[in-house]
C-alpha cells in the first residue's frame, strides 16, 4: 500500500502511540516498520496473537519483557575479534536472567496463550554462559577468583599500596609544617604532597602539578617514586590478567552467538505482541470476524485518535451493494466517517485489535486508494480538481475487486454539471471492477444515481435542525442534504429569500430542462419562420390556376365524396385570400379547418383550400408543431401547470378570424 495511502489516513500516529507501549529496541523497531498485511490467514494469525497478548495483560501479572538495553552493539561486535568489557558482560548477565524469567512465565499461561506462550519454547537460558559471566563478574568488575594469576598480582598491589601509604604517612609528619594540608593527594594515578610553594625546595621530589593560585605545589617524593612505578607495574599485570578472563569469556558468548541471536528476536517479537496488547486495552480494542470478499459490517465503531469523545459508527458495505454514496453537511462527519473506515481497515490488515463492538467484520484488501482532503501542492500549484483527477488516475491504475476505495467531496472543484458526469462514469468504472467504494458528495444527481442503480445504496449524516448541530450517525439507506436553507433561515436569512430559495431548488433541474427545451424551441422556431417566409415571398397562382384549383376542389367535395384530410403542418392555397397558410387545427364537423396566416388564426372551409406543400415535405420528422401554434409564454404555463397546480396560472389564446 502506498506511503501517501497510509499518510493520509494517520496511520504514522497510531504508529507512534503503539510505540510507547514497547520497551525493546527490536520492538520499536517492529512497530516501526509495521504495514498492512494483504493475506487473510497472516492477517487473522497477527490478531489472534494480538487478542492472547490482551488475555495474558487482562489476566493480571505483568508480563517479564527483558529490554535488551545494550545488548544491540553486543551482537554486533561478537565474532569480529572485539573483546567485550564487563560493562558488556553485565548487560549480557542481566539479559539471560530476563530472558530464564520469561521462559517460565509463558511455561505457565498455554492455557490463556497458547500461540504466543509456545514461542518462548524455542529461547535458550543458556546456563553455562550465565554461570561463568556470574563467576567472573560483579559489579561491572572482573572478581579475583576469575582467574589464579589475577588473584596473585591483586594481592601483590595490596602489599605495595600499603608500603606506599606507610612511606607517605611519614612524609606526612616530617615535613607537616611546610604542607598546605595534612593529607595525600593523587595527580595522574600517583601520590603527592601538597607543599607550600615557596617551601618547595625543602623536599626531594618532583612537581607534578599546582593549584590555581600557584600557591600550592603537588609533588612527589624521590621516598615512593620507586614504590609507584613498581606499583604502576602490578597495575599494568593486573589489566592484562582482566583481559586474559574477558578474552575467554568472549570467546565462550561467541559460541552462543544463533542462540542470543534468537533469543534476541525472539524478546522483540514478544516486546512488538505485548504492546500491541497494550494498545488494545488502552483503545479498548476488540478482535473481528474476517473475509476477503469487500464485505464490512462495523459495530460502534470509534476512530482511535479521537477517544471516546467520538459518537460511535455504525457501518456497513458489501452485501447488497458494493458502492456507497454519503451524503450530508459540512462538518457533519462525512470524512470522518471515510478515514475511520480507513484506518480501522488498515490497523486491522496490521494485527491490531480495534474499537468497535463485537461481532464486527472487517474485510482484507489488497489495495487500500484514498482521495481525502484537496491534496493541493503551493509548490506545483495544483488546484483542487487537478489534484482530485491525479489520484483518481492512481486509483484507476490498480483498482480491482480487492480494492478499498475512499473519495471524499466527489465532483468538488470543477463545474457541476461536467464534474457529476465525470464522477458517475468513474463511478459506473469502479463498479464494474467489482471495487469496494466509499464516497461523499453533496451533488444530487450523484445520489439519485445512486438510488435508482443496482449495487449503489445512499447513507447520510443526520442534522440536528433546531440546534444546528450535527449528529455525527451514518444512517444508511437514506440520502442526505446539506441542510443549508436550514442554516441560512436559522442565522436570520429573511424568510422571502429563503421560501424563494426552496422554489428555484425545486425547480432547479426542471428549469435546466425547460432551458434546454426553449434552445430547441427557438431554433425551430427560427426554422418555421424561414419556411414560412419563404412560402409567403411564394408568387400567387393565377386565376387560371386559381380556377383549376377551386375546380378540383369542389370536384372533391360532391355529395357523398369525401373531404381532403388536410394534416397539421401543411401548407395550404387560400383562395378567397389569394394567400398561403398552415393548417394548425384539422376538418372540423361542419367541414371549416384552422390556418395561421401571418400568425393570425382563421377559420376556412375546406372548399375554399388546396394542398400546396404537404408538412411531411415541409418540416423534419421529430418537428414539435407547438411552437408554430403557441406562443413561448403559454408553451411555459403548459410545462409548469404539467408538473404542479399554480394557482392563478391561465393560458390566454387570441380570438379566432
Amino acid at each position: 500500500m502506498m506511503i501517501s495511502t497510509l499518510k493520509k489516513l494517520q496511520y504514522d500516529k497510531i504508529q507512534s502511540e503503539l510505540e510507547h507501549y514497547a520497551v525493546s529496541y527490536i520492538g520499536k523497531k517492529h512497530v516501526r516498520e509495521m504495514k498492512p498485511l494483504t493475506q487473510l490467514k497472516a492477517v487473522r494469525h497477527q490478531l489472534d496473537q494480538t487478542n492472547e497478548a490482551k488475555a495474558l495483560l487482562q489476566a493480571g501479572a505483568s508480563v517479564p519483557i527483558p529490554s535488551l538495553e545494550g545488548i544491540e552493539p553486543i551482537l554486533q561486535l561478537i565474532g569480529t575479534g572485539y573483546v567485550l568489557s564487563e560493562q558488556d558482560f553485565t548487560h549480557t548477565q542481566q539479559f539471560l536472567r530476563s530472558c530464564r524469567q520469561l521462559i517460565r512465565y509463558m511455561a505457565t499461561k498455554s492455557h490463556i496463550a497458547p500461540v504466543v506462550a509456545s514461542y518462548a519454547s524455542s529461547m535458550y537460558e543458556l546456563p553455562a554462559l550465565l554461570s561463568e559471566i556470574e563467576r567472573c563478574i560483579y559489579s561491572g568488575r572482573v572478581v579475583d577468583a576469575a582467574s589464579k594469576d589475577l588473584a596473585k598480582v591483586r594481592k601483590k598491589i595490596i602489599v605495595s599500596e600499603e608500603r606506599i601509604r606507610r612511606r607517605l604517612d611519614q612524609l606526612l609528619h616530617k615535613h607537616r609544617d611546610i604542607l598546605q594540608e595534612s593529607l595525600v593527594s593523587k595527580r595522574n594515578g600517583r601520590y603527592v604532597l601538597p607543599i607550600k610553594k615557596e617551601h618547595r625546595r625543602q623536599v626531594s621530589g618532583v612537581v607534578l602539578d599546582e593549584s590555581a593560585s600557584g600557591q600550592t605545589v603537588y609533588m612527589e617524593p624521590n621516598d615512593v617514586s620507586g614504590l609507584q612505578m613498581e606499583l604502576q607495574a602490578l597495575h599494568t599485570e593486573e589489566a592484562r590478567e582482566e583481559t586474559k578472563v574477558l578474552s575467554e569469556l568472549t570467546a565462550l558468548a561467541e559460541k552462543y552467538s544463533a542462540e542470543l541471536q534468537l533469543n534476541a528476536d525472539t524478546v522483540g517479537l514478544y516486546d512488538f505482541i505485548i504492546a500491541r496488547g497494550k494498545y488494545a486495552l488502552s483503545i479498548g480494542g476488540r478482535n473481528v470476524q474476517l473475509n476477503d470478499q469487500g464485505r464490512i459490517s462495523l459495530k460502534q465503531a470509534a476512530h482511535p485518535l479521537l477517544g471516546p469523545g467520538m459518537v460511535p459508527l455504525d457501518f456497513s458495505i458489501g452485501h447488497s451493494y458494493k458502492s456507497l454514496i454519503i451524503t450530508g453537511p459540512n462538518t457533519g462527519g462525512k470524512t470522518l466517517t471515510l478515514k475511520t473506515v480507513g484506518l480501522l481497515t488498515v490497523m486491522v490488515q496490521s494485527g491490531l485489535l480495534v474499537p468497535v463492538e463485537e461481532g464486527s467484520t472487517c474485510s482484507v484488501f489488497e489495495h487500500i486508494s484514498v482521495d481525502i482532503g484537496d491534496g493541493q501542492s503551493i509548490e506545483h500549484a495544483l488546484s483542487t480538481f487537478s489534484a482530485h483527477i491525479r489520484n483518481v488516475k492512481e486509483i484507476l491504475e490498480t483498482a480491482n475487486d480487492k480494492t478499498l476505495i475512499l473519495l471524499d467531496e466527489m465532483a468538488s472543484g470543477t463545474d457541476p454539471g461536467e464534474g457529476v458526469g465525470l464522477s458517475i462514469a468513474v463511478l459506473e468504472e469502479l463498479y464494474r471492477r467489482q471495487s469496494t467504494v466509499v464516497v461523499t458528495t453533496h451533488f444530487t444527481e450523484i445520489k439519485n444515481f445512486a438510488s435508482s442503480t443496482a449495487g449503489f445504496e445512499n447513507a447520510r449524516m443526520e442534522f440536528d435542525t433546531e440546534t444546528l448541530e450535527p449528529k455525527y450517525q451514518l444512517k444508511i439507506g437514506e440520502a442526505g442534504q446539506s441542510y443549508a436553507f436550514v442554516i441560512a433561515e436559522k442565522l436570520g436569512i429573511p424568510s422571502s429569500i429563503i421560501t424563494r430559495s426552496r422554489e428555484i431548488s425545486e425547480t432547479g433541474r426542471n428549469q435546466v430542462h425547460l432551458f434546454t427545451a426553449e434552445s430547441k424551441d427557438k431554433e425551430e422556431r427560427n426554422i418555421f419562420e424561414d419556411r414560412t417566409r419563404d412560402l409567403e415571398m411564394t408568387p400567387s397562382l393565377t386565376d387560371a390556376d386559381e380556377q383549376t384549383d377551386v375546380e378540383d376542389t369542389q370536384s372533391a367535395s360532391n355529395p357523398g365524396s369525401v373531404p381532403p384530410a388536410y394534416q397539421l403542418g401543411d401548407s395550404v392555397y387560400v383562395s378567397s385570400m389569394k394567400r398561403t397558410g398552415i393548417v394548425c387545427e384539422t376538418i372540423d364537423s361542419k367541414g371549416m379547418i384552422g390556418v395561421l396566416i401571418q400568425k393570425q388564426k382563421h377559420k376556412i372551409n375546406h372548399k375554399r383550400l388546396s394542398l400546396h406543400i404537404a408538412a411531411k415535405d415541409l418540416y423534419p420528422d421529430d418537428y414539435d408543431l407547438d411552437i408554430v401554434f403557441e406562443t413561448k409564454e403559454n408553451r411555459k404555463k403548459r410545462k409548469l401547470m404539467k408538473r404542479k397546480y399554480v394557482e392563478g396560472l391561465q393560458i390566454e389564446t387570441k380570438p379566432e378570424s
